[in-house]
C-alpha cells in the first residue's frame, strides 16, 4: 500500500542552482522597475494636465487615488490566479493593462478619461507587483526577507532611473506623447519578461530555514483560513498605521515644504546643490528603495518582529524630529530621507512575515490580502489633509503619525512576536 501511494505521488523536481533562482528574482525586479512610474512618475504629469485643461489639482489627484486603490485591493484576486495558473499569464495581462492605461491617458480629454486610464493601469500594476513579490517569496524560502526586499526595491527606486527622461520628454514633446511612448515601452517590456517568469516546483528550492530568530510555519493556510486568523488582522492593522504615515509624507512632501517655506531654498550636500524639496524627493526615492532589501536582510538574521521594532521605532522618531527640526532646509532634506529609509521596509517585512506565518503554497494570494492594507492606508491620507486644513498647521498630523509608528513598534515586539510563536508552533503539530 505504501509503495502504491509513493508511486502515485507527484515526483519532486530536481533542485535548481542558486544562479537560476537569482535569475528568476532579477526577472521579477525588472518587471517591478517597469511599473514604478505608474505610481512615482505621475506627479510629473499633473502640472501639465492642470495647465492644459484648467482642472483643480484635487480633482486630478483622484486619478492617483483610484490607481492606488485598484493597484492594491485587487491583488488577492490576481494572487489567486497566480497560485492556480502560475505567474506568467498574470504578468502578461498586467503588462497589457499597464500599457493600455497610459495610452488612454495620452488620449484623455476629460477627468473621467484619466480616472479610467489610471484604474486600468492600477489593475495591471497590481497584478505585476503582487505576482513578483509572491514569486520571490516562493523561490527564496531561505532568504524571504532579502528576496522580498530586493523585489520591492525595484518598485521603490525604479522610477529614479527615468525621472530625467520623463521630464525631458514632457518638456520637449508634451505630456500626451510621454504617456503614449512610456506606456507602450514599459508595457511591452513587462510582456516580454512575463514569458521568462516561472514558479518553483516541489523540490526545486531549499527547505524553509530553521533558527531561533525566524519562526516559519510548516503548514500552508488557504486564503479563506488566513482571513479567519486574528493574527492576520493584527498585521493588517500594523501595516495600515505605519503605511499611512509614510504615504502622508509622500503625498504632502511639497505642500509641507511650501508651508514651512523651505521648498525653494538651495541646499548643498555631498557636493551637490538643489532646492530643498527637489533634493529631498531625490534622496527619498533612493533610500525608499535601499531600505527594502536592507531591512529584509536584517530580518532574515534577527527575526521579523525584532526588525519591525527597530524600523518602526526609527520611523516614529524620524517623523517627530522632522516635525521639530524640518523648518530648517538642511534638516528637512536629511530627516525626510531618514523617514523614508525607515518606512519603505514595510513592503519587505510584512510579505515575508505573512508567508512565514501562513506558508508558501498560497503566498501570492495571502501576501496580496495583506498588501490591501496599503490601499486602506491611502484612504487615511485625505484625513491628514483635512486635519491640516482645519488647524492651519501640520503639528497634529505629525504627532499622530509619530505616535502610530511607535505603537506599531511596540505591538511588533510585545504582541505579534509571542502570538506568532504560538501560531507557528501549532502549525507544526
Amino acid at each position: 500500500m505504501t509503495d502504491m501511494v509513493q508511486a502515485t505521488a507527484a515526483p519532486s523536481a530536481a533542485r535548481v542552482s542558486d544562479a537560476y533562482r537569482w535569475a528568476q528574482l532579477a526577472i521579477g525586479v525588472g518587471a517591478m522597475v517597469m511599473i514604478a512610474n505608474y505610481q512615482y512618475g505621475w506627479t510629473f504629469f499633473v502640472p501639465d494636465i492642470q495647465k492644459t485643461f484648467g482642472w483643480d489639482r484635487a480633482s486630478i489627484q483622484w486619478a492617483f487615488t483610484l490607481f492606488v486603490l485598484f493597484e492594491t485591493w485587487l491583488v488577492p484576486v490576481e494572487g489567486w490566479f497566480v497560485d492556480k495558473y502560475g505567474p506568467r499569464i498574470v504578468v502578461l495581462i498586467g503588462g497589457v493593462l499597464c500599457a493600455l492605461g497610459w495610452v488612454i491617458n495620452a488620449q484623455a480629454t476629460t477627468l473621467n478619461g484619466y480616472y479610467l486610464g489610471m484604474i486600468i493601469a492600477g489593475i495591471g500594476a497590481g497584478g505585476v507587483y503582487g505576482t513578483c513579490v509572491g514569486n520571490a517569496l516562493k523561490w527564496f524560502p531561505d532568504k524571504r526577507g532579502l528576496a522580498a526586499g530586493i523585489t520591492a526595491a525595484g518598485f521603490g527606486a525604479g522610477s529614479a532611473l527615468t525621472v530625467a527622461p520623463i521630464q525631458a520628454m514632457i518638456k520637449d514633446s508634451g505630456f500626451q506623447t510621454t504617456f503614449l511612448y512610456f506606456g507602450l515601452g514599459q508595457g511591452i517590456i513587462i510582456c516580454i519578461l512575463a514569458f521568462f517568469l516561472l514558479a518553483p516546483k516541489a523540490g526545486q528550492v531549499p527547505n524553509v530555514v530553521t533558527n531561533a530568530a525566524l519562526l516559519q510555519s510548516r503548514r500552508n493556510y488557504q486564503p479563506t483560513e488566513v482571513l479567519r486568523q486574528p493574527i492576520f488582522w493584527l498585521m493588517y492593522f500594523m501595516f495600515v498605521i505605519v503605511g499611512a504615515g509614510g504615504l502622508m509624507v509622500t503625498a504632502n512632501l511639497k505642500p509641507i515644504a511650501v508651508d514651512w517655506k523651505v521648498d525653494s531654498v538651495p541646499v548643498t550636500l555631498i557636493g551637490m546643490t538643489m532646492t530643498a524639496v527637489t533634493f529631498a524627493a531625490t534622496i527619498d526615492r533612493v533610500l525608499n528603495g535601499l531600505t527594502r532589501p536592507f531591512f529584509g536582510w536584517i530580518s532574515d538574521m534577527i527575526g521579523r518582529e525584532n526588525t519591525m521594532f527597530i524600523a518602526f521605532g526609527m520611523e516614529g522618531i524620524g517623523i517627530w524630529m522632522l516635525y521639530l527640526w524640518g523648518h530648517d532646509p538642511i534638516w528637512f532634506v536629511l530627516l525626510s530621507g531618514f523617514v523614508f529609509f525607515a518606512w519603505g521596509e514595510i513592503y519587505s517585512l510584512f510579505p515575508s512575515t505573512c508567508t512565514d506565518t501562513f506558508g508558501a503554497k498560497f503566498a501570492t494570494t495571502n501576501a496580496g490580502l495583506l498588501y490591501t492594507a496599503k490601499g486602506t492606508a491611502a484612504l487615511l491620507v485625505p484625513i491628514a489633509n483635512y486635519v491640516q486644513q482645519t488647524s492651519g498647521h501640520w503639528d497634529n498630523v505629525f504627532i499622530i503619525a509619530a505616535g502610530a509608528n511607535i505603537l506599531a513598534s511596540l505591538l511588533a515586539i510585545v504582541v505579534l512576536k509571542p502570538w506568532r510563536k504560538v501560531v507557528v508552533a501549532k502549525s507544526t503539530l
